[in-house]
């Protein structure tokens, strides 16, 4: 039995590329994109869109920017149902980047947003829509957001935008799966028929698989994953492991096994990646990982119980 409503949207090289700033090799990314043609994912989300008046194209790789045409370079001579998406953060990004979406091979802007900043993603949103892309917006780090907040920002994206789908995005890796159970279910008792619930996690508590199931059981049927689970800090749920659960007959996953042996095993590892005992403590208490990424650069042994008493407080108690 399989969904065929599900969406999956690999995000290796946009949310990847928060390890290594997005210097990706032309290669890598090419072949990224072949890979999810063959296997059939639906949309290959190949980096960022950013201002070059806040980022310097020195210190970020060109994949921080997707400009239209490296994006045509790495995709050209490829006939195929895969969808290409990009995002963009609120606030960082121009709009005159954009060119309208029937002189583009992007098919797809996703618009990443913080609760309090709903009303720039809307506008954002919708004047992506207007060009005519695909437009979907993440709002992130929702754990951290209050409820009332939440609900209001659903109701805005419901009645104010034509979004494809409206995101559950555990930034910080602490959602656990009656969390996530819950705020689909939210998401989806607001938003009309015409809208989809989409599922975003991080592993930091080793739960991103596992969150990004339920997410599916309880009918998100827009699903990211990333090749291994490479992401920022502990990573994302594995597409490996999100299509060998999708059990979809029109998904292959020999071609993403191929990316894990050629590219991104040796990669997690070299860019210190995964898994962490700094990112699970993060995690567990729902805080940016950025300190523990820092740990990680100063203190390769870990003092992990004085790491967690500099997060938690030393009187916390679990």
């Amino acid at each position: 039995m399989y969904r065929p409503q599900i969406k999956v949207l690999d995000c290796t090289i946009r949310d990847g590329g928060l390890m290594n700033d997005w210097w990706f090799e032309d290669q890598v990314v090419r072949d990224v994109w072949l890979a999810d043609c063959a296997a059939g994912v639906d949309y290959c989300e190949i980096g960022y869109r950013a201002s070059r008046r806040q980022f310097s194209p020195e210190e970020f790789g060109p994949w921080r920017f997707c400009d239209e045409e490296i994006v045509r370079r790495i995709t050209e001579g490829v006939e195929s149902d895969t969808k290409i998406s990009i995002m963009c953060d609120v606030g960082r990004v121009d709009e005159d980047q954009f060119v309208p979406a029937s002189e583009s091979v992007i098919s797809m802007v996703r618009v990443a947003t913080y609760v309090h900043d709903i009303d720039k993603a809307i506008q954002l949103a919708n004047f992506c829509s207007d060009l005519g892309y695909e437009t979907t917006i993440n709002i992130m780090a929702v754990s951290n957001a209050f409820e009332r907040d939440i609900d209001q920002a659903v109701v805005q994206v419901e009645n104010e935008t034509r979004v494809k789908a409206l995101y559950v995005v555990d930034s910080f890796g602490a959602l656990y799966t009656e969390q996530v159970h819950y705020l689909v279910d939210k998401y989806r008792q607001i938003l009309g028929p015409d809208k989809e619930v989409g599922i975003h996690c991080h592993n930091n508590q080793q739960l991103a698989f596992a969150n990004t199931i339920t997410g599916i059981i309880h009918m998100a049927n827009f699903v990211d994953a990333t090749v291994y689970g490479l992401g920022r800090a502990a990573g994302n749920c594995p597409l490996e492991l999100a299509l060998a659960f999708l059990r979809n007959p029109k998904f292959d996953i020999r071609p993403i096994l191929d990316l894990c042996s050629r590219y991104f095993v040796k990669m997690q590892a070299e860019l210190e990646g995964g898994y962490l005992i700094p990112y699970m403590i993060t995690g567990a208490n729902n805080q940016h990982p950025r300190a523990a990424m820092e740990l990680l650069t100063t203190d390769r042994a870990g003092n992990y119980r004085g790491f967690w008493d500099q997060v938690a407080g030393p009187g916390a108690v679990v």
